[in-house]
């Protein structure tokens, strides 16, 4: 990490298809070695899904199923005087949206439907309906928070 200075955040192209920043952001976390358009594949067809299952707007759905599973608080490791304290702190924003979003793909890629697209739809519509392991990571992640909210005037 550099002490100079942070740095600068990129731009990301919204999606073809929707134009949505968001869908694109989850697209580059779900490709593997570059190949693009077979992570646009995955998404798109994971959002028809949820389009023909639901009969709604799919990228409402996908707004509903991020919002659930994003955490509002976490701990963070604090090293004060020899002792090692899990502080809960307040997730910035860019973070949560960043956590969400690898929460639901590692959470879909745990399950174990046939194709990585039926795993997808599957797991963004059990988190859209407050259920799935993505929002029990989020769950987990508020309970530990609080059970060390004790620590938090450790915070910085």
């Amino acid at each position: 990490m550099s002490r100079r200075h942070a740095a600068e955040k990129r731009d990301i192209i919204p999606d073809p298809k929707f134009g949505n920043i968001v869908i694109s952001k989850f697209m580059n976390a779900i490709m593997h070695d570059g190949k693009k358009s077979v992570a646009e594949g995955i998404v798109y067809g994971a959002l028809e899904m949820i389009e023909g299952k639901t009969k709604q707007n799919p990228l409402g759905v996908f707004q509903q199923a991020l919002d659930n599973v994003m955490p509002s608080i976490e701990v963070r490791s604090r090293r004060v005087g020899g002792a090692t304290y899990q502080v809960p702190v307040e997730v910035r924003t860019s973070r949560r949206q960043a956590l969400g979003i690898r929460w639901i793909i590692s959470a879909a890629r745990e399950r174990n439907e046939r194709t990585m697209t039926e795993r997808l739809s599957a797991e963004l519509l059990d988190a859209s309906n407050n259920r799935g392991n993505a929002v029990k990571k989020r769950e987990d992640t508020h309970k530990m928070a609080e059970a060390n909210r004790a620590f938090s005037h450790y915070r910085w």
